[in-house]
């Protein structure tokens, strides 16, 4: 990556010991003669600490890169700044360990030598477009875990007729149901029992959640899939959600969930990899026997 020289920082509130690492970043981007903004966003929520008079309030084409400074959620959050662009992000993570945010603080001189030294690659992931006759989520229609409908009240369960390519597939009566890319499926599908899928994979994982028949289990379709789903409830509405964001609407709605035009670039130092994140997110590899 020795030829950037604009690249954006997006993040949380910063608390007083993730300043350091802050100004870290800031020292090294410098010493590569990058160009360095922040978002708006990021710029309002740390205004005593960011002193940089380059704010930007949409990412556009000719940034090279943007760094994600917390962790997975805010990963998310800044995929939707980069949106269809394509923008690598790399992710820096504030607090724990992360499958999005993979490096980790302490070790922010090292992962950006690395960067500039151009020890990385860019991994892109399939990310999943919610298609309705509605406005919803102000135009930013695409996730890159999973796409959910649920239930509004703990009163009674809904009924999500679900079609794969216009053929019927099945009527889940559950407290919701949802599309999980291959990214995904270490969140809130694997809770949901869903399976754990790797990065590259060209599948979305259809996850019933808390089902009314157990004999209902979690379904691998091919991402080039277009699935329709039709929703009952009692109260005539239900959520549906992106990622961490959501939106109550009525049960007349038609609602076609397929992959996205675009893609999810992340950026990966050298020496982090998928497996060994899930090994030390999901502590494998502690049985006493390895």
């Amino acid at each position: 990556m020795s030829d950037v020289k604009k690249i954006a920082l997006h993040g949380l509130v910063l608390e007083p010991d993730s300043e350091k690492y802050l100004t870290q970043i800031i020292d090294r981007l410098e010493i590569e003669g990058v160009e360095i903004w922040f978002t708006s966003l990021f710029k309002s929520r740390n205004k005593k600490l960011i002193k940089g008079d380059k704010i930007v309030d949409q990412i556009s084409s000719d940034f090279r890169a943007v760094f994600s400074l917390g962790g997975d959620g805010t990963f998310l959050e800044t995929l939707l700044w980069v949106g269809a662009t394509e923008v690598p992000i790399l992710g820096i993570n504030m607090g724990r360990l992360g499958f999005l945010a993979s490096i980790a603080k302490e070790y922010i001189k090292e992962s950006l030598y690395l960067l500039f030294k151009g020890n990385y690659e860019i991994e892109s992931r399939a990310l999943i477009s919610l298609e309705t006759n509605l406005d919803l989520f102000e135009g930013k229609n695409y996730a890159l875990n999973e796409c959910a409908i649920l239930r509004k009240d703990s009163s009674a369960m809904i009924m999500v007729k679900c079609y794969i390519n216009d053929q019927y597939l099945n009527t889940y009566w559950a407290d919701g149901l949802m599309v999980a890319t291959p990214t995904g499926s270490t969140g809130y599908s694997l809770s949901c029992g869903g399976p754990l899928m790797m990065p590259d994979s060209k599948d979305f994982v259809i996850t019933p959640v808390s089902p009314h028949n157990l004999n209902v289990r979690p379904l691998i379709v091919s991402d080039d899939s277009e699935l329709r789903f039709e929703i009952e409830t009692r109260n005539r509405s239900f959520l549906i959600s992106l990622d961490s964001r959501s939106e109550t609407i009525e049960n007349d709605v038609n609602i076609v969930v397929k992959k996205a035009p675009f893609k999810a670039k992340l950026i990966r130092i050298e020496g982090i990899n998928f497996p060994d994140t899930i090994r030390n997110k999901l502590g494998w590899g502690f049985d006493k026997r390895n």
